[in-house]
């Protein structure tokens, strides 16, 4: 199963975008799925549903930090990280044309209800999500391959 159906996979199981994406490299991480998609359990919907940086594009940034992030402080590491968060964003960004959850979602201000919606047919019709998961694992998975 590549990394793109794998996210999806546990998008569909009712994991949000961020989880989804970290779920799918958990091996890669060395760590099990469930220490992944709790790891990144506060970054779906934009950021604990604040609908800014979409949580399949938070999901990458945090499989990136556990493989090559720095854990000193280094300027010269931190330069290069974030040149390749902006590689991945921009990625992502050529493909969709934004990272932010609520312009990827068509709406125009923040949802007051915290309720995460009851993922249904009709969920998977009106939202992009799914296949914005499998998109985020794709730019990463080919990323971390043509290293």
């Amino acid at each position: 199963m590549t990394k793109k159906e794998l996210g999806m996979n546990l998008f569909k199981q009712g994991y949000n975008c961020a989880q989804s994406v970290a779920g799918a490299f958990a091996n890669e991480m060395s760590m099990s799925v469930e220490e992944a998609v709790k790891i990144a359990s506060p970054f779906g919907g934009g950021m604990g549903r604040m609908r800014e940086v979409c949580g399949a594009v938070s999901g990458m940034f945090m499989v990136l930090g556990r493989l090559e992030g720095y854990d000193q402080v280094d300027r010269e590491k931190q330069k290069a990280l974030y040149e390749k968060v902006n590689i991945l964003a921009d990625k992502f960004k050529a493909e969709t044309g934004s990272i932010i959850c609520k312009e990827l979602l068509g709406l125009t201000k923040k949802e007051n209800d915290l309720t995460p919606e009851k993922r249904d047919e009709n969920y998977y019709k009106k939202r992009p999500c799914v296949e914005l998961v499998g998109l985020a694992c794709e730019i990463l998975e080919d990323y971390l391959g043509s290293k």
